[in-house]
């Protein structure tokens, strides 16, 4: 067996920063840039701006118009599935998934207790599943609330979804592949049949899928665990794809997409990321790799928060370095920075490539950049 491959942990950062489309050359298309980055998480937080769309302007920069992809959703060239952006054709990916569900997770060989719960629940609720899908096949496309809730059992959270019975139960109906998010109207969901959305295709066996889910999710971010921490929203592991990496100062092994080891050369730009981004959504790897400090901070009380409500993180070249606190003020017609939180001294040169990645945004938002004095406002 080959020895595994050796990366400074300068190298480390650059193979994440690459395999996210963040090096200096940008991507151009849509499509070609969701491909590559294998989803876009979607979330209507507006203080700045949706974070994905967001992701889009980060990596194609200004000349991202947010319609490309409501036009693309709407064309059926992506879709969206359990809150993710993804091509069509990957869906052959995830029939199986839907065909076994529930399906222990990614890298797990047993359902877990909460999985087995939740099919219990839709179970027990079969009249109120079937009732969804009489309805939809009648009246078509339909937006949650016109949907019947003929629920026998409640579903009770401690959390936010708490007796929402019909929501529940749709999110559990496209897991199980019956339902689908037909379109968006103002953010709000609108569902049909599964089989009037989505492409025809073929369904792999799980085991083929999940092995080039991991494969894909690999080249997206360049260097994973092989078993990441667990995540309800989407997989952090690389399971057996790629090849055997380790990093300088890092525990154990990981894994890393090989393609990404024949160019070193790198060429870096600055660039504003939203919360969520892949970057940085599995914060112990972004600790890990990028020595970064980083919580959204939306939900603290504001007297708990360092860097504020809706902080992006700044990557500059291979490093992670600041956060802006930044709200997009639409009825003022500004984009309005409180703080710019530099991380370690900052040079004059670093200062103005964020600088001119702010204004860049404030341009694509349509708004005017309000700077603090020391960032060149007045």
């Amino acid at each position: 067996m080959s020895p595994p491959h050796r990366l400074s942990r300068r190298d480390a950062r650059r193979v994440a920063v690459r395999a996210q489309l963040l090096a200096r050359d940008r991507p151009v298309d849509v499509v070609e840039t969701v491909r590559d980055l294998g989803h876009l998480q979607l979330d209507w937080v507006r203080a700045v701006a949706p974070a994905h769309h967001l992701v889009l302007w980060s990596r194609i920069g200004s000349a991202y118009d947010q319609g490309d992809l409501d036009r693309l959703l709407g064309e059926r060239v992506l879709v969206e599935l359990l809150g993710h952006v993804r091509p069509a054709e990957d869906l052959v990916l995830y029939r199986a998934e839907m065909a076994a569900w529930p399906a222990p997770a990614p890298g797990r060989d047993e359902v877990r207790p909460y999985q087995r719960a939740n099919a219990g629940w839709v179970g027990a609720n079969d009249r109120a599943r079937r009732d969804i899908l009489a309805h939809l096949r009648s009246e078509g496309p339909s937006l949650t609330g016109e949907l019947p809730d003929s629920v026998d059992v409640p579903w009770t959270s401690s959390g936010w979804t708490n007796d929402k019975n019909v929501q529940r139960l749709l999110d559990f109906m496209v897991a199980r592949g019956e339902v689908a998010v037909s379109r968006r109207e103002r953010g709000q969901r609108v569902w049909d049949l599964a089989d009037r959305v989505y492409p025809a295709g073929p369904t792999l066996p799980l085991a083929e899928a999940r092995a080039e889910q991991d494969r894909r999710r690999l080249a997206a971010l360049g260097l994973l665990r092989p078993r990441g921490p667990e995540c309800p929203t989407e997989s952090l592991d690389a399971g057996d794809a790629g090849e055997e990496v380790v990093v300088d100062g890092l525990r154990n092994t990981w894994r890393v997409h090989p393609p990404l080891l024949d160019d070193r050369s790198f060429a870096g730009r600055a660039a504003l990321l939203g919360p969520i981004d892949r970057l940085v959504f599995d914060r112990t790897r972004m600790g890990e790799i990028f020595g970064f400090d980083y919580v959204l901070e939306m939900y603290k009380p504001r007297a708990t928060r360092r860097w504020g409500y809706y902080a992006l993180p700044v990557l500059d070249g291979d490093e992670l370095v600041g956060k802006l606190d930044a709200t997009a003020d639409r009825r003022a017609g500004e984009l309005r920075v409180d703080a710019l939180h530099e991380d370690g001294a900052w040079s004059s040169a670093r200062r103005d490539r964020v600088v001119a990645e702010i204004e860049d945004l404030a341009q694509w938002l349509g708004l005017q950049p309000r700077l603090p004095a020391h960032l060149g406002g007045e």
